[in-house]
């Protein structure tokens, strides 16, 4: 095949230098694939930048959310304890009050007319069944002055000989600094149990007695009774064991006296109270209860999961020992939170499908550069047979690569043509732009199409061109199944040759097996013409080996890879001669003595039959040359 182009020309060019420079730098320590470099890459932002957003979104709703149920909470508890405080403050002023209108002496607290008048004055902006007690530690005596259940006021005077109690509460009323709160105590008439504020009554120094202020717990109760629901109840603890006021608490309860005069909580109307000191402590911190001092989980049968929250207020009610309380059931404070942590499950799942868009996205961008790598690979090898180009994209960048190596494959196939595939790879492998000329040993092989002319009579030129195009493919398939060179076609015929550009231990062999196979594909060809009722086609092969000048042959402006040497000469010389032996064979190989020396050492079935013809003249030469016929095994002639 005659090389129509200048190698030297075409790998000067940028691609061959930058591939020989290519070839001379220092391997890379390591390298990454594109699909998984990108999707790390993107998915690495797009995962800090949505996880970023999320931890500060869920962070902040948390504490949003949280405050939610524990606000409604707090609201509860805090109604409750403003209606107590505003109960508990009235007994505190009322009780006040009456104590210095006697420590100043507008009011003598040795009259009874004057102790029931400011009494009386004093509980009409007190709460229901609200009690003032006046003791005078002169007379030794006490007047109580309390309302009565049809709105009316009763007066009862407790006389110095039955008030052994009355002593020592004025002696403890005279010893106190300040005022202070009693202890609950159960009144038998009214069967219920009190909560009492005592103010020591002074006057210059002098003990006039105290005034205390009493209100039944029956009322702490309908207060959490009124702030109370289904989802909410409060309630009031004197202490940690006794209940002082509950929504269900019995005013009558049978069970209180005066040896027991508040519910203990393992009696309380509530069975998640009666079961407190049982049940499982919660951190109060994890609702955002800043304000409560314990909380428990516990169980129902009936509905389930409840959180019990206790606050001490002790500080807001004058060192009143109360704690104030709230039941509700596990959802209040824990709906909010799973509806975030629902959310969360959301965006991460939403991160998740992110991830995996970013994996597809990265995938779609890398598939034209990896069928642009894989092709560039291909084109290396020179394997573009097969190559298919490259499919457009809407990515400007993707667009123009696939356009510049489509383009680029379609000049290579156009080029490939034109130059030897064994060459170009050779040169690619030694990241050379030319072949500097030198001796080899090389095989050379002329074939020849005989009566060409008769052949095509009748033929127009697309039907000739037809017939010699898959003739030359014929020969030219085997030439390179044996690793030879097709230097040229002339016509009808072919000059190939072995030992170059690749160097070989025997090229002889090697063309004499590709003659022998070029006579068994033109038989097997020959014989479908037949079937075709087409004549045979007969070739006549030369074949010689010697030393020959191979490389880049030519001016600098057109150069060929070829070979020049008296070993070509001989070669044409043996493939005219070939024209005058036996004419009806449809193939004839004639070699010369060198030929046979290198098919000498072959044994098996393989070996091709070597028949000897003598010293024949050929053109061109002066001394004769030895000939010898090479032929398929079985097929001596």
């Amino acid at each position: 095949m005659r090389v129509r182009m200048s190698l030297q020309r075409i790998c000067a060019d940028q691609p061959c230098r930058r591939m020989k420079r290519q070839g001379q730098r220092q391997p890379m320590p390591f390298t990454l694939r594109l699909t998984p470099t990108l999707a790390t890459v993107i998915g690495t932002f797009v995962f800090l930048t949505t996880a970023s957003v999320l931890y500060v979104e869920s962070t902040a709703s948390r504490r949003i959310v949280a405050g939610l149920g524990s606000r409604l909470v707090d609201l509860g508890m805090d109604a409750y304890e403003q209606k107590f405080e505003s109960k508990i403050n009235v007994l505190r002023n009322q009780a006040g009050f009456i104590a210095a209108a006697f420590a100043r002496g507008t009011s003598p607290i040795a009259l009874d007319e004057d102790v029931a008048r400011l009494a009386f004055g004093g509980l009409a902006a007190a709460p229901d069944g609200t009690r003032i007690t006046v003791a005078r530690a002169a007379q030794g005596d006490a007047l109580e002055i309390g309302q009565m259940a049809g709105g009316g006021m009763m007066l009862h005077r407790i006389p110095q000989t039955s008030a052994t109690e009355l002593e020592t509460r004025l002696t403890q009323a005279e010893a106190a600094a300040a005022p202070f709160w009693l202890a609950p105590e159960y009144d038998p008439l009214r069967r219920e149990t009190l909560l009492s504020y005592v103010v020591p009554v002074r006057r210059d120094g002098a003990f006039l007695g105290y005034t205390a202020v009493s209100i039944p717990s029956s009322g702490l109760s309908r207060i959490a009774r009124s702030l109370s629901d289904d989802q909410l109840k409060v309630f009031l603890l004197h202490g940690e064991q006794e209940l002082l006021a509950h929504p269900d608490l019995d005013p009558l309860d049978a069970t209180l006296s005066e040896e027991n005069d508040l519910v203990d909580i393992e009696d309380a109307p509530d069975p998640l109270l009666a079961r407190l000191a049982s049940l499982t402590p919660v951190d109060p911190r994890r609702f955002d209860l800043g304000e409560a001092h314990a909380m428990f989980e516990g169980e129902t049968e009936e509905h389930g999961r409840y959180y019990v929250v206790l606050e001490r207020t002790a500080a807001k009610f004058g060192e009143l020992p109360v704690i104030t309380g709230a039941i509700m059931p596990a959802s209040i404070l824990e709906q909010p939170l799973e509806e975030l942590y629902l959310s969360i499950l959301i965006a991460l799942s939403i991160l998740a499908a992110a991830l995996a868009g970013s994996a597809v996205m990265a995938y779609r961008i890398a598939q034209p550069i990896r069928r642009a790598a894989a092709g560039a690979r291909a084109v290396a090898r020179l394997d573009i047979a097969g190559l298919k180009p490259l499919p457009s994209s809407r990515i400007e960048e993707l667009k123009d690569l696939a356009s510049g190596f489509n383009a680029m494959t379609t000049a290579l196939t156009a080029f490939a043509r034109y130059v030897p595939r064994s060459l170009v790879l050779k040169l690619l492998r030694e990241g050379s732009g030319s072949a500097a000329p030198q001796e080899r040993q090389v095989a050379v092989l002329f074939t020849d199409v005989v009566g060409f002319t008769s052949i095509c009579e009748g033929m127009d030129a697309r039907a000739t061109a037809d017939f010699v195009n898959h003739h030359l493919t014929l020969i030219g398939s085997v030439v390179e199944r044996h690793g030879g060179t097709i230097d040229k076609y002339i016509g009808d015929s072919v000059m190939a040759f072995w030992g170059a550009p690749d160097h070989m231990d025997n090229p002889a062999a090697a063309a004499a097996a590709a003659a022998l196979d070029i006579e068994r594909a033109l038989k097997a060809d020959n014989a479908l013409r037949r079937q075709k009722g087409l004549e045979p086609v007969r070739i006549r092969a030369g074949l010689h080996v010697g030393p020959l000048i191979v490389g880049d042959i030519g001016a600098p402006g057109r150069v060929n890879y070829t070979v020049i040497g008296d070993t070509v000469n001989i070669a044409a010389r043996l493939e005219s001669l070939g024209h005058t032996a036996e004419p009806g064979a449809e193939a004839v190989i004639l070699a010369s003595a060198d030929v046979a020396s290198a098919l000498a050492a072959q044994q098996g079935a393989s070996r091709p039959v070597v028949t000897p013809l003598g010293e024949q003249t050929v053109k061109g030469k002066s001394q004769p040359v030895t000939v010898v016929r090479l032929s398929l095994p079985g097929e001596e002639t």
